[in-house]
């Protein structure tokens, strides 16, 4: 499906210059001489390189429709993940820099989405948000009472996060994957 250039947003997987990309941050620019255009920072989710580019109203891209499944983490082994297929357990295993930072978060038996191109993996979305035991905690610093004062605590999977600072080590929290930030204390 063809889409103006101006209307690319972040998460869109668009097919440029004969490679598959997600555009990763958009930000529209209107400058004083010449026409409005759209700076896309994409990353090509074959190997992993990234590019800024412009596109122009009048310039069109292939937005791509990528066909996705339900995995099952199953293990870690040296650099590799190993899924299974939920449907027909199958067992795949794929580089584990495919799934970038957010594969600290990875927990055996976790359910994630596998997005697939042409039957070949491209990438793997973990849940949004994931709950995790806190192991360490900085001490609050007395007279650091203002609303937005945080401390730095260190996860069970050896993830840095800031959380508010009634949090003690041994909490459960509910951090974000991908902003890799303290949302609630778990329930």
């Amino acid at each position: 499906m063809k889409i103006s250039g101006v209307d690319i947003r972040p998460g869109n997987i668009i097919e440029y210059e004969g490679g598959i990309w997600r555009a990763v941050k958009i930000q529209h620019t209107q400058p004083g001489k010449g026409g409005a255009y759209m700076q896309v920072e994409m990353k090509n989710l074959i190997d992993g390189r990234k590019t800024n580019v412009r596109f122009r109203s009048a310039e069109t891209v292939e937005r791509v429709r990528l066909d996705t499944k339900d995995f099952q983490f199953l293990f870690h082994d040296g650099d590799m993940l190993t899924f299974m297929d939920k449907d027909n357990y199958e067992q795949i295993s794929l580089p584990a820099d495919l799934l970038g930072d957010a594969g600290d978060f990875l927990q055996d038996g976790m359910d994630v989405i596998m997005e697939l191109y042409n039957e070949r993996p491209i990438s793997v979305q973990l849940p949004d948000q994931v709950e995790a035991t806190i192991t360490e905690a900085d001490a609050v610093v007395k007279g650091q009472t203002a609303s937005s004062s945080y401390k730095p605590a260190m996860l069970d999977n050896g993830v840095k996060v800031l959380v508010p600072p009634h949090i003690t080590a041994g909490t459960r929290i509910v951090v974000d994957v991908y902003n890799r930030e303290y949302v609630r204390r778990a329930d």
